[in-house]
């Protein structure tokens, strides 16, 4: 329970890119310490370690990846690479668990501990990261949204605004199972472009919109539903109160805002209940401090619907909309 050697073996692994360089015959330890420009004495303890793991297997001539150390790769679209490679979003989030005993302490974030700043302000000062969370958001949805789609009488809804709705992926799935619905996608600029591209792939443009801005400003006023997409456990209970407040200000006298995310004793798991709070010093909370949050602005919670085994939805209604 001790050892940090095989995750963080893994997480070397997949940065150096040995998943995919290693597949068919495999490769020896000296040509690929040549290409990495790595020393060749602590390559081959790795790959040893990595054997042991199943990753690689030994050959005549130095180590090849074997049928499990392939799902590594990059391009399998299961987000493993995202999550383990050192200078994409989730592999570099994922290191400020080393300041953990500062989030218990303190109840802060780690990730501006270890690197200076906190996680939003590197996805903005390096655009690589930005690309590989947004590819993240995408990876972690696509099973789910089926489910997603399914799960919720979306055609309740004329017109839904997807706060911090990232590149799209949640609202086009929505709106192509839902005819009648119009969508409005809120996202940072970079982001907003990559929303764009994807309804434009959908062929949803003529019943979306995107706005390029932050969920702390006002939003787009009078839709029916806004849509919080597993956003506020990505924040503190301060800054959850002023997206939700902008929410209520923004919404139709009998509009609803929707909070999918999950839901602690629900839906929620205990690791990533401490990611939340290492990366970006939030939670996965319970339905009760949900309905505290919003009732501070005037939302009141009329159900709780669980739509995976992973997320619920909770609907908010104004206070006095009935």
């Amino acid at each position: 329970m001790a050892g940090l050697a095989t995750p963080m073996a893994l997480r070397v692994a997949v940065t150096l890119g040995l998943p995919d360089r290693l597949l068919g015959d495999g490769a020896s330890t000296e040509r690929l310490a040549t290409e990495l420009e790595v020393s060749p004495v602590a390559l081959e303890l790795l790959l040893a370690h990595l054997a042991t793991l199943g990753i690689v297997e030994r050959t005549a001539g130095g180590y090849r990846a074997t049928a499990f150390g392939a799902t590594l790769r990059t391009g399998t679209g299961n987000g493993l690479t995202n999550f383990l490679h050192l200078e994409m979003a989730g592999g570099r989030a994922e290191l400020a668990f080393v300041e953990l005993l500062h989030s218990i302490t303190t109840g802060d974030a780690g990730y501006p501990r270890r690197y200076g700043r906190d996680f939003w302000a590197d996805l903005t000062a390096q655009p690589h990261l930005r690309e590989s969370f947004d590819q993240q958001m995408t990876d972690r949805f696509r099973e789910q949204l089926p489910r997603i789609v399914a799960g919720h009488d979306w055609a309740r809804f004329p017109s839904i605004v997807d706060v911090g709705g990232g590149n799209g992926t949640v609202l086009a799935a929505i709106l192509a199972a839902y005819g009648q619905i119009h969508g409005h996608l809120v996202d940072l600029p970079p982001t907003a472009a990559a929303a764009r591209r994807t309804f434009a792939a959908h062929r949803l443009g003529a019943r979306t919109e995107v706005t390029e801005g932050s969920f702390f400003d006002p939003l787009p006023a009078g839709a029916s539903a806004y849509l919080l997409c597993d956003i506020l456990h990505d924040w503190d209970d301060e800054h959850a109160r002023r997206i939700l407040a902008r929410c209520a200000e923004a919404a139709h006298p009998a509009g609803r805002v929707l909070v999918v995310e999950p839901v602690g004793d629900r839906r929620a798991d205990t690791g990533m209940d401490l990611a939340m709070l290492a990366i970006f010093g939030g939670r996965e909370r319970r339905v009760e401090e949900f309905r505290s949050l919003a009732a501070d602005h005037g939302l009141v919670l009329d159900g709780v619907t669980e739509l995976t085994d992973q997320r619920c939805l909770l609907d908010f209604r104004l206070a006095g909309s009935g």
